[in-house]
């Protein structure tokens, strides 16, 4: 029987020096280059917001913008067209917060009165903050019609889930019976109205504002020892006298 010598092992084939693979990206090319212009477009947002909440939309100018960041005028125009997309881009910004913070609460489950209460925290908080403040002090009058109307469609689907959650609580017996549409329109304006008067750095903070108004808005101002609410009665329109011709 002849002997068959084993076939020596091949010797692996060594990798070109002059062409070594190249390492996987964790991230598609471009991507990092693109998170810095968004970085730096938001500054530019966040800086108009401020200005616009301390001057007015009319008395800030897009030299005051650049003022403000330490850049020319013509930087700007690289992340953004004009001054009305950026307050387009702050009120827009302002809302998206809002329905983000709405629709994670909601997701959270739990009684309707909770739901409210986490609703209600969201929504003063953020018209503490520069674009939800921009959203209440600027609004939207100063907008083109169709990006009005759609920011008011967003509004409205804020409005919308607020009068959800009232009629849900009265329902459950949480809340006392009310006209969901009016209830709505109460926590709104009052929540809102923090956006005009706020400012930081003052004898509050943002946390301590929402833990007050939110308090008196489910509470009430009246002492009731029996825990009865008083009936409070719409006035009685008085009659317009008629004016005798002469």
């Amino acid at each position: 029987m002849t002997k068959t010598t084993p076939a020596a092992p091949k010797a692996p084939r060594r990798k070109s020096a002059a062409n070594p693979p190249a390492p996987a990206s964790p991230c598609p090319p471009g991507s990092h280059r693109e998170r810095q212009r968004e970085a730096k477009r938001n500054a530019v947002l966040q800086a108009a917001a401020q200005l616009f909440n301390e001057r007015g939309f009319h008395a800030t100018s897009l030299d005051d913008i650049a003022a403000r960041l330490n850049v020319t005028k013509p930087t700007l125009y690289y992340y953004v067209k004009n001054k009305d997309e950026i307050l387009l881009q702050c009120v827009s910004q302002g809302l998206t917060m809002m329905l983000e913070g709405i629709d994670a609460s909601r997701a959270a489950g739990g009684k309707a009165v909770d739901q409210l209460i986490t609703c209600m925290q969201v929504y003063a908080r953020i018209v503490t903050q520069d674009f939800g403040m921009c959203l209440i002090r600027i609004g939207d009058e100063q907008l083109p019609p169709v990006a009005r109307k759609e920011l008011r469609r967003l509004k409205s689907a804020i409005d919308q889930e607020f009068r959800r959650l009232v009629a849900d609580g009265v329902q459950e017996g949480s809340l006392a019976p009310c006209d969901p549409k009016m209830t709505a329109f109460v926590i709104a304006g009052a929540l809102s109205w923090i956006g005009r008067w706020y400012k930081p750095g003052g004898e509050y903070t943002p946390e301590q504002v929402a833990a007050q108004c939110i308090d008196t808005l489910l509470g009430g101002v009246l002492r009731r020892a029996d825990g009865a609410l008083p009936e409070v009665k719409a006035p009685v329109p008085a009659r317009r006298k008629k004016v005798s011709s002469a």
